[in-house]
């Protein structure tokens, strides 16, 4: 993804480096990025609360970018459901040009306005629903177009942009602008800006799962137990929260089908599965309010 581009003087010479003095500029010029970061933290935070809301009233949080941006946005929604056990339906990433742009280039495709329009219109955007547009100029067509039909739904908007007074961060309802300079490669917005933005888009997710109660102390309780991995990091949260043996978590992870959260209830309460389903129900799956 390309945008106007600026000289980084520091990095005139990148061709004639050595590859540590290419890795030590990289990671110099890095270091502004989580300091530009901080500056948008009002703003970030404005954004969970915003998202937490709609997500409560059964809305959903649609990402949309194109090049880097989408695939960032694709990549976080997608980890949403084994990470916080959530539906898919609930976090969406949308790129333009289509899940073969994951990994083929089409860099074109940012530039169609129609698909914009069409993919919110696919997707049946309302009121309920977040669109969060990513791009680094904030300038990119197919991501304007999404937000314009979204704003005809009544949809929330929130940018996330690199350049300050951009066309993306004037027609959304919170404007989250992180300026990172210039490139160390220019143009490139793969770089810091993408940094940038797998930042920005960690805090959302993650504070907004949160505030769902999908996270317990600082344990993924809602994780999908899919692999063996995921399974063995459930048991140790069913002992350690539970406050019961190995042996105990093993046994009540199985009765509970694999949840964690519901073998959690029922070490902690000394219930049986179906009494402990009905706890968690009660609450919308908070297990801080249980225990």
């Amino acid at each position: 993804m390309i945008m106007s581009v600026k000289v980084n003087f520091k990095t005139l010479h990148l061709h004639k480096m050595s590859a540590l003095e290419i890795v030590q500029t990289m990671n110099s010029e890095d270091e502004y990025v989580a300091q530009s970061v901080k500056q948008s933290l009002p703003e970030i935070a404005e954004a969970v609360e915003l998202i937490t809301d709609r997500l409560r009233q059964g809305g959903r949080l649609f990402y949309v970018g194109a090049g880097t941006s989408g695939r960032l946005g694709v990549m976080d929604a997608s980890e949403c459901p084994p990470t916080f056990g959530v539906s898919p339906e609930m976090v969406q990433g949308i790129i333009a040009g289509g899940a073969t742009a994951l990994t083929d280039e089409k860099e074109g495709a940012e530039d169609d306005l129609c698909a914009g329009e069409a993919v919110m219109k696919n997707v049946g955007v309302n009121s309920k629903d977040v669109v969060l547009g990513i791009s680094a100029s904030g300038t990119t067509p197919f991501v304007l177009a999404a937000l314009e039909y979204a704003n005809q739904h009544d949809a929330a908007k929130i940018g996330l942009a690199c350049k300050a007074e951009s066309a993306l961060l004037k027609i959304v309802d919170i404007a989250i602008c992180v300026p990172v300079g210039p490139e160390v490669l220019a143009g490139s917005t793969r770089l810091k800006a993408g940094t940038v933005q797998k930042m920005v888009l960690n805090m959302l997710s993650t504070a907004v799962m949160v505030q769902l109660g999908k996270v317990y102390r600082n344990q993924m309780v809602d994780v999908q137990a899919s692999n063996k991995k995921l399974v063995r990091r459930a048991e140790k949260m069913v002992a350690e929260i539970g406050e019961v043996s190995p042996e105990t978590a093993t046994e009540l992870l199985q009765k509970s089908g694999n949840h964690a959260k519901t073998a959690i209830v029922m070490a902690k309460l000394k219930i049986n599965v179906q009494e402990a389903s009905k706890r968690l129900e009660s609450v919308d799956g908070n297990l801080g309010k249980i225990i």
